[in-house]
């Protein structure tokens, strides 16, 4: 479940890895997905977790935004 935040607006999620290896793999499909879409989120990553926020632009989430964010938690989901 992504977390909506006000003051900016913006979803937020943080993915929990049991191994290194398995960020840098995720952080590649992100990559290639945010060149795609025309989405950067803002990202951070440490040994076990990367947590990302995605900045609203308008009032509310568009369809683009939870398109981006469902296919983020299906990489994840992958493995």
């Amino acid at each position: 479940m992504w977390n909506e935040r006000e003051s900016p607006l913006r979803i937020e999620k943080r993915f929990e890895f049991e191994q290194y290896s398995k960020i840098s793999k995720f952080m590649g499909k992100i990559e290639e997905l945010c060149k795609e879409r025309d989405i950067y989120p803002n990202i951070s990553f440490g040994k076990n977790f990367v947590s990302l926020s995605i900045f609203i632009d308008n009032k509310e989430r568009s369809g683009k935004e939870k398109d981006f964010s469902k296919d983020i938690d299906k990489f994840y989901l992958e493995g």
